[in-house]
């Protein structure tokens, strides 16, 4: 007789298909406009670690296709690789470069950039995606964004954020259509930082 499937210890969404589609919709509305702040809604049950608005995304976007890298305080927390695995499918890497998404607790020893997958001229989508999970994200002075997607400019205040984030995100737009996305995560908020916008202070 074939043993039934352990449960979870961590349920995910409560309707995965639906809650998947209503993130994976303010995904892509964060993204077509950088850092304006998106509120999520529809939370999963997920290690508490995990931002909810990170957790969200995470089973909507990753599957087994899709190799992730867990940075030193994610990957120190077993529920949380475990959780992701049994919900998405997906297998894990220690090279930052084999990533296709990139799960960082500590936004400030963020690895550079440039370790990650950049995707080539012919497939620009085969880059990295990084989701960084921060203690402050909302509109107020901050950064001042300009680029695709925002009319004359737009503030975003995100912290803690690597120190020399401003060169990493001017090189990276540099490397356009190459370079990673990033994805801001605090709570039930996110915000988007593609890699064509541009960083000013």
């Amino acid at each position: 007789m074939r043993r039934a499937a352990p449960r979870p210890r961590f349920s995910g969404f409560d309707d995965p298909v639906f809650d998947a589609q209503m993130t994976f919709r303010a995904v892509m509305n964060a993204t077509a406009n950088p850092g304006r702040v998106e509120e999520l809604s529809l939370l999963p049950d997920m290690p508490s670690r995990l931002a909810a608005s990170l957790a969200a995304a995470a089973l909507a976007l990753i599957d087994h296709d899709t190799p992730v890298f867990l940075d030193r305080s994610f990957a120190s927390d077993p529920d949380i690789a475990a959780s992701l695995s049994f919900h998405t499918g997906c297998g894990f890497v220690e090279d930052p470069s084999c990533a296709a998404f990139a799960l960082i607790g500590h936004p400030a020893e963020c690895p550079a950039f440039s370790s990650f997958a950049q995707g080539t001229l012919e497939y620009p989508d085969r880059s990295a995606t990084l989701f960084l999970q921060v203690e402050k994200l909302d509109n107020e002075a901050g950064l001042r964004l300009r680029g695709p997607g925002i009319s004359d400019s737009r503030h975003l205040a995100a912290a803690p954020l690597p120190a020399s984030l401003a060169e990493e995100l001017a090189a990276n737009r540099e490397r356009f259509p190459q370079g990673v996305d990033l994805l801001l995560f605090n709570g039930s908020r996110l915000a988007a930082l593609p890699r064509s916008t541009r960083v000013e202070g």
